[in-house]
């Protein structure tokens, strides 16, 4: 005979279920995430791949170009844990619209950047577009969350992150074409002009649509696991707040996580932005080259980073998938490097698009791997630490390459990122495979059974 406790649980999962829905807008909403997020990306990148342009027009030196780069990943640490508790507190669309109308602003700035001694008007420009771009970085996982069902979560996270790399491949191809190689100052100012002013008013028509149209999060709950956080939660203050960090920053699983994952982005981060460099040093008049590698290289991380989120979607096999991209992304690395070194342009476009294939990947898939172990901590909270380290990593592989390239060359450069991604492979091999926090949730959640909420914070469940 069923029990009155059974009974209840059965009542509860029902009344769970008939307050689930997907809505249809969900998928526009990540449209406009997506194009404001590649427009902000491709700024990261736009003036590295015509570093050679931008050093003649402003008689700079290759570093001070690399900085303007540079300067996004630097921000990103300082700024994080004040964007993550702008998130959680005032929701996705104090986020959006904070990210999307800084991100204006700074490319509006470089407008006025025109003139061959005005360096430093694109480095204040640059400037907010990197302290903006801190509020976009984190959304991709918690949008994927509150909007998506939960076979759905890791393909709109992937597709979330596809608009900062499609971004990053805009970055490479559009500027050297705009900005062609030309002897004469006036056609380079030309190009740039014509360059800043495409990038704000594309910007500008985003911003309007963030502002019309960006909601916190939908009437109802898409999943099981949201539907459970939602009736758990609790008005936001600050100690909750932080008491999260506490728990999220004493998860063993997760700082390992963070620190091989900041590795892998971070090389990919530091070779993406002397990509110029590399390649003019093998291929002197290979300046048309360059944009298109980078485009291939970020395309390929496209495909790749929508294909491995659906397999992730369907196995969830994060451990195993995550070693194969990290290792795959070693071998990439030494063949870009081998071609390069045999200085051949074909062999050159094919490491690169490996090395995209299986490093961008990584981005969706590092994110939903740390989602489960952190689980349910705020996913802004989560990604934005976990991104935070890979900024770090960026400088300092952004840094590195810049130094050993103009002291011992190209190959000795490449090599410390392969020795770097080894020990980044080494390290990410330790995350324990059997905390899937997530995963364990909807099962127990399904199989009806009880759960005990944490007096650390409303979000930090522990399932019983």
């Amino acid at each position: 005979m069923e029990t009155e406790l059974e009974s209840g649980k059965k009542l509860l999962s029902r009344d769970i279920q008939q307050n689930i829905k997907t809505f249809k807008r969900r998928w526009f909403i990540l449209f406009i995430y997506i194009n404001y997020s590649a427009l902000s990306s491709m700024q990261w990148i736009c003036y590295s791949s015509i570093t050679n342009l931008v050093m003649e027009y402003y008689n700079v030196s290759s570093i001070e170009v690399d900085l303007i780069s540079i300067l996004y990943m630097a921000v990103y640490p300082v700024f994080v844990i004040p964007a993550s508790y702008i998130i959680d507190k005032q929701g996705m669309r104090t986020a959006g619209i904070l990210g999307c109308v800084g991100t204006f602003l700074g490319t509006a700035i470089k407008i006025f950047s025109l003139q061959t001694d005005r360096f430093y008007v694109v480095f204040c420009g640059q400037t907010i577009l990197a302290v903006s771009q801190v509020l976009i970085a984190c959304l991709p996982p918690k949008l994927a969350a509150l909007w998506f069902d939960a076979s759905e979560v890791s393909i709109a996270c992937s597709l979330g992150v596809f608009g900062s790399q499609l971004g990053v491949a805009l970055g490479y191809i559009i500027p050297p074409l705009i900005v062609n190689n030309h002897n004469s100052i006036e056609d380079i100012e030309a190009g740039l002009h014509n360059m800043c002013w495409l990038l704000t008013l594309s910007m500008a028509s985003i911003t309007i649509a963030v502002v019309l149209y960006f909601p916190n999060r939908p009437p109802l709950p898409p999943s099981v696991a949201q539907a459970e956080l939602w009736q758990s939660e609790e008005k936001f203050s600050s100690k909750t707040f932080f008491s999260s960090l506490k728990v999220i920053f004493v998860n063993r699983s997760f700082i390992i996580l963070m620190v091989g994952y900041g590795v892998n982005i971070g090389v990919y981060s530091g070779v993406s932005t002397i990509l110029n460099q590399f390649v003019l040093n093998y291929f002197e008049d290979a300046h048309e080259d360059v944009g298109m590698i980078g485009f291939v290289m970020v395309a390929t991380g496209l495909v790749g980073a929508i294909l491995f989120g659906i397999l992730l979607d369907k196995t969830h096999k994060y451990m195993t998938i995550t070693m194969v991209i990290y290792i795959s992304s070693v071998l990439s690395m030494v063949a870009f490097t081998y071609a390069l070194e045999c200085r051949s342009k074909l062999m050159t476009y094919l490491s690169c698009s490996l090395v995209g294939l299986f490093t961008t990947a990584y981005m969706p898939v590092g994110f939903e791997f740390a989602m489960e172990l952190t689980f349910p901590s705020e996913e802004s909270t989560t990604t934005g630490l976990l991104m935070a380290m890979t900024q770090i990593f960026g400088v300092i592989c952004t840094l590195m390459l810049g130094f050993l390239n103009s002291k011992l060359g190209c190959f000795w450069a490449l090599a410390s990122q392969i020795v770097l991604l080894t020990i980044g492979a080494l390290i990410t091999g330790f995350v324990p495979n059997d905390v899937l926090l997530r995963q364990e949730a909807l099962r127990q959640i399904t199989e009806g059974m009880d759960r005990k909420p944490s007096h650390h914070h409303s979000r930090l469940v522990f399932i019983q």
